[in-house]
């Protein structure tokens, strides 16, 4: 009796304390339970999101985004149990046809023994297509993986083919991308979520060859992305072709073809900024090669191989010069220079670029002649026909290329057609001038450079490895000449070739930056690599070469 008497308190207390907690936690749980039967007023969409959803019928609902575009945007809880009802109406399939929404519901066994393939359009909505049918409207392949693990004998299958511009649904915030023919094709399959297949659904999204600089992504639908859900590429793999693009996905959901620009408006002009200034550094910093190349050639005695080398970085340095003024030209005066103007500013914006190249190429040719053909080279007057060949052969190819009028206004536009940028530069109609002349010749001469810089890094390694070179043995100067000889030999360059798809803003920035920081790198290259010591140490380019040619002299 006094044991009972002596717990009491406690469980009292316990009873307290529990009863407390249950208090406190009902209002979430109600609300948890109710949010999406009866959403709390004073909600900020008050006259499309703050209503009671049952009392909607499921036309009203997926009507209800047409007058009220803050459906798909705002992040309210009355909003979102909005949704999520549009949701569930379109994968039961328990709705009536409607302006831009079309259906197709399909009754298959768990004992199918072929796979199941629809088309769909989005004018004509999705039909059943027989195996040997060939068209040229989309496509969804369904594999029979799906319906043979199912727990019941049947299960109907729910295909929507949705206009969303007609509908208002499925608007990411802030999307800069453009939804192929406004269309999504949602896939349900029973009542219950698929994912993790071992075969993959298949989408074939038909469409024309796409805009230049446009990337195709297949995504789906997550309601779970930002504020009000988003378009996530998770599971999918986009597989772009000539008449469509095949989007293989692991799971059943919403699905759409985004067509990604390249380049929208905030990227543009943040890229515009980021080049201008970078450009002005560049010139400073080209400049100040040039000047000390002169001052090192003037005042101190090297031999004829090294004096050629300085004549030749300070070629390359010039064309940077004139490529850096020839863009800030360009930034200032297109959209507003006379036609006959942009066409010759065109013109010499394309010049500074060959001749950029071209003497990036003349440096591949003095290394391979350096550390390759190491014995028997004298050419008279070298530097001098080096000059005739990196200042006049691009002449050449600008002559040709403005006689057949490839030069004028080039405007970079959206896939809305509003103009981003302007640029003198080579037309549009004649943009085959621009993959010849720059894409496909800059290609040959980053392979032949990378080719030699693959040599010429041998070579240093072998004599390293043998210890007749002991200055570059340091970590970071090994580092750093490699660096300086990888932009010397214009590799950074090859960016341009990485900026498509899904990382090409990334790489646009990263072009830039680098390409505008050139003149900075090889000036602090020549720096350490150039300037004389009291005495030549054998880590010298002097002393390499030197020892290159006494060697296979000695081999001879």
């Amino acid at each position: 009796m006094a044991r009972c008497s002596q717990e009491t308190p406690q469980s009292g207390m316990n009873l307290f304390l529990g009863t407390v907690l249950l208090l406190l936690l009902l209002p979430d749980v109600a609300e948890g339970q109710d949010s999406c039967s009866v959403p709390a007023r004073g909600d900020d969409h008050r006259e499309c999101c703050n209503t009671t959803v049952e009392q909607q019928n499921p036309e009203n609902i997926l009507r209800l985004p047409q007058r009220c575009p803050e459906l798909w945007r705002s992040a309210s809880r009355a909003c979102a149990c909005l949704r999520e009802r549009s949701f569930r109406l379109l994968q039961s399939g328990q709705h009536r046809l409607l302006a831009g929404l079309k259906r197709l519901l399909l009754t298959v066994s768990r004992a199918v023994t072929d796979d199941i393939l629809i088309a769909f359009s989005p004018t004509e909505g999705p039909s059943r297509l027989k195996t040997t049918e060939k068209g040229k409207a989309g496509k969804i392949h369904l594999p029979r993986e799906i319906f043979q693990s199912l727990i019941n004998k049947t299960v109907h299958v729910v295909v929507t083919v949705l206009n969303i511009q007609q509908l208002g649904m499925f608007k990411e915030f802030n999307q800069t991308a453009q939804v192929l023919d406004n269309t999504v094709v949602g896939i349900t399959v029973g009542e219950s979520s698929i994912s993790g297949l071992q075969e993959p659904v298949q989408l074939t999204f038909a469409h024309r060859e796409l805009p230049r600089g446009v990337t195709p992504q297949c995504v789906f639908w997550d309601p779970s992305k930002g504020q009000a859900g988003g378009w996530n590429r998770s599971g999918c793999v986009t597989q772009p072709g000539d008449k469509g693009t095949v989007c293989s996905c692991d799971h059943l959901s919403f699905f759409t073809l985004l067509l990604i620009p390249a380049l929208d408006v905030s990227t543009a002009k943040a890229l515009t900024v980021v080049a201008t200034a970078g450009c002005g550094v560049a010139m400073a910093f080209s400049i100040f090669t040039m000047a000390f190349c002169i001052f090192i050639r003037c005042r101190f005695r090297f031999e004829e191989t090294v004096r050629i080398n300085l004549g030749l970085h300070m070629n390359l340095m010039g064309s940077l010069i004139l490529l850096n003024l020839a863009f800030l030209l360009n930034s200032g005066l297109s959209g507003r220079a006379h036609p006959s103007t942009c066409r010759v500013l065109g013109g010499f914006t394309h010049y500074c670029l060959l001749c950029c190249f071209t003497w990036t190429a003349l440096e591949g040719c003095q290394l391979y002649l350096l550390f390759v053909k190491v014995l028997g080279i004298y050419i008279h007057r070298y530097l001098a026909k080096l000059c005739l060949v990196g200042w006049g052969f691009p002449v050449l190819v600008v002559g040709v290329a403005g006689i057949i009028g490839s030069y004028g206004e080039y405007n970079i536009r959206t896939m809305d057609h509003q103009v981003i940028a302007n640029l003198c530069w080579i037309t549009s109609k004649h943009i085959l001038v621009h993959y010849i002349t720059n894409c496909g010749y800059f290609g040959l001469i980053f392979l032949f450079n990378m080719a030699i810089f693959g040599v010429v890094t041998h070579k240093s390694c072998s004599l390293q490895g043998t210890g007749a070179v002991q200055g570059y043995q340091k970590p970071w100067k090994v580092a750093l000449v490699s660096v300086g000889l990888f932009c010397l030999l214009g590799a950074t360059w090859a960016l341009v070739f990485l900026t498509y798809g899904i990382s090409s803003t990334a790489m646009l920035y990263l072009f830039t930056i680098l390409n505008s920081f050139q003149g900075i790198f090889i000036f602090i290259w020549l720096v350490v690599l150039y300037y004389p010591k009291t005495r030549e140490t054998t880590g010298s380019l002097s002393y390499i070469i030197r020892h290159e040619k006494t060697t296979t002299a000695s081999q001879d």
